[in-house]
């Protein structure tokens, strides 16, 4: 009995891995140069880029499975020409508080927080070529070149640990001397039935250049 539940075991495994490694074959992702490496850190130059982004309110975990569906649906098919669009990695997500506008030129911090959500569109992709999102909540931008900071980690991006990270690589840019442009991002390259210890995730900062 047993022995039985074992192969069993083994079996679920074994279909666990294939299916992460099934996923991510042929899925592109973004081109960069490596500039250098500290450590932990992979200091990267990306070519401009396009992507589509939604911002969602509220619980990270509810925002991102939110903001998945909206641009999964996009590149589904859910646009103005019913053309389906090449999947890729990361699936990228932004955290910032919302600004809350009073009259007549202040501005204040509410208590909000949204998520900025974002899709890299296949590399060549050009603003003008893609077809126009249905959805009026997802919008497409132009990214241009940029250098980034990386850090790795694996498991699953849980509070504690995309705060580990943020803090890691925060301290290596104020050590470093690099100034950081907008939020920390989170990237996550793998599908979330992969098994933890094989998911790559990115803590992400764009350094001025």
């Amino acid at each position: 009995m047993l022995l039985g539940l074992l192969g069993v075991s083994i079996v679920g495994l074994g279909a666990w891995l294939a299916a992460g490694f099934w996923f991510k074959r042929g899925v592109e992702e973004p081109a960069f140069e490596v500039l250098s490496r500290d450590g932990d850190v992979e200091v990267r130059r990306y070519e401009s880029t396009v992507i589509a982004v939604t911002d969602v309110e509220g619980d990270r975990d509810a925002a991102l499975s939110e903001g998945f569906r909206r641009l999964a649906g996009y590149i589904f098919g859910k646009n103005r020409s019913r053309k389906n669009i090449v999947m890729t990695a990361p699936v990228s997500a932004a955290a910032y508080e919302k600004i809350a506008m009073t009259a007549p030129v202040s501005a204040t911090a509410s208590s909000e927080v949204s998520f900025r959500v974002t899709f890299t569109m296949p590399p060549g992709s050009k603003l003008e070529e893609l077809p126009e999102p249905e959805d009026g909540r997802v919008r497409l931008e132009a990214v241009p070149g940029r250098d980034v900071a990386a850090i790795r980690f694996s498991g699953r991006a849980r509070t504690d640990a995309i705060e580990e990270q943020t803090a890691r690589i925060v301290a290596w840019a104020k050590l470093s001397g690099r100034a950081i442009e907008g939020a920390p991002t989170l990237a996550q390259y793998d599908p979330p039935f992969t098994m933890p210890v094989m998911r790559r995730n990115e803590m992400l900062v764009v350094l001025a250049r």
